[in-house]
């Protein structure tokens, strides 16, 4: 099994990084470039899009599960026809601007796609109790899946950020589902989409060659939030687990947003107001807040996971302990502070 696992990644990461480069000679051949501008972070044309090439190898990889009854027909539907939607209209995007309506259209439809192939939402562990799904439930559910794949995008704003976050995840996910003997699917899934993140981030670290882009940012938040959903279904205290695995991300979107819609700004605009941006300017850094992003998830975000699995009754406190301090640490180093008022 260990073998097995062994080869699937090293098979995955060698095809996703040779894919990646693909895609980076495609890019700069038709001129596909990322230009620098006033709310850009970084300061030369790079080639984006990458992400193609984790969407390629992970599709394949999903497919092939299933074709060998690793993986039921219902997650692979949802993985593979809400995934594959949510990268074309990011394609599109990377390619040429689309409006916010035709990408949140997607976006809703493909999550509604996930919960109504999957069968709803499982039940959630709160305390020692167990809230039944049901029609609030599975509202929420689509809600939270929009939400993750847009704050992947939205967090995708440095060199190297997203995909050391998808690297994480996927693996530290895989982990987790694997030791609550839980689906074997979901934890295989979740260390083909860490192995092909890391594939990836070859290219993509500091200074990066090339960028994931709204093909790879959005279908990796899809994928997450199924996996996500998929593990819930068997184990009800999967949503805090995999909250606190996202917590980085989910703590510096959800605050940025919050104190962006207080002012009443456009929340689809570009801007540079997240936390890990005020970083990357104050250390004149993307490499020290990538590197950041990975301490914390290693030694502070993976612990508290993995306490939350052992300790299903107090998951919720738990994901609150670990979620508090990230959240007093994002608005120190300025998430959603208004670059107007306090320059950069």
């Amino acid at each position: 099994m260990i073998a097995g696992a062994v080869v699937l990644s090293t098979v995955v990461l060698l095809g996703s990084g040779a894919l990646t480069w693909v895609v980076r000679n495609r890019a700069l051949a038709r001129g596909m470039l990322d230009r620098p501008n006033a709310r850009s972070s970084h300061s030369v044309p790079t080639p984006r899009g990458g992400g193609l090439a984790i969407v390629i190898v992970v599709t394949i990889a999903v497919l092939g599960f299933w074709s060998t009854s690793i993986m039921d027909t219902p997650l692979m539907l949802a993985l593979v026809g809400g995934g594959a939607a949510v990268a074309l209209i990011g394609f599109c995007d990377d390619r040429g601007s689309l409006p916010v309506l035709a990408r949140i259209a997607v976006h809703i439809a493909s999550a509604v796609w996930a919960i109504a192939i999957l069968g709803g939402v499982g039940a959630v562990q709160w305390g020692d109790r167990q809230i039944d799904p049901g029609l609030i439930t599975d509202v929420f559910a689509v809600l939270g899946i929009v939400w993750m794949l847009n704050l992947f995008n939205f967090m995708d704003g440095i060199d190297g950020i997203a995909g050391s976050e998808a690297v994480f995840l996927g693996a530290a996910g895989a982990a987790l589902v694997s030791a609550s003997a839980s689906s074997g699917a979901v934890s295989a899934t979740g260390l083909v989409v860490g192995a092909a993140s890391l594939g990836f981030l070859r290219w993509n670290w500091p200074p990066a060659r090339v960028f994931m882009g709204d093909v790879g940012s959005g279908y990796l938040g899809y994928i997450f939030a199924v996996l996500a959903l998929a593990a819930t279904r068997e184990n009800p205290v999967m949503p805090f687990v995999w909250l606190i695995l996202g917590g980085a991300f989910f703590v510096d979107a959800t605050i940025t947003l919050l104190r962006r819609l207080a002012r009443g700004e456009r929340i689809f605009e570009a801007h540079r107001t997240h936390a890990y941006q005020w970083l990357a300017r104050r250390w004149q850094s993307h490499r020290k807040v990538t590197l950041l992003v990975w301490m914390i998830n290693l030694f502070w975000i993976l612990p508290w996971a993995w306490l939350a699995q052992m300790r299903p009754s107090y998951a919720g406190w738990i994901a609150l302990a670990a979620l508090g301090p990230l959240a007093i640490g994002a608005l120190w180093s300025g998430a959603g502070r208004s670059e107007s008022r306090s320059g950069t």
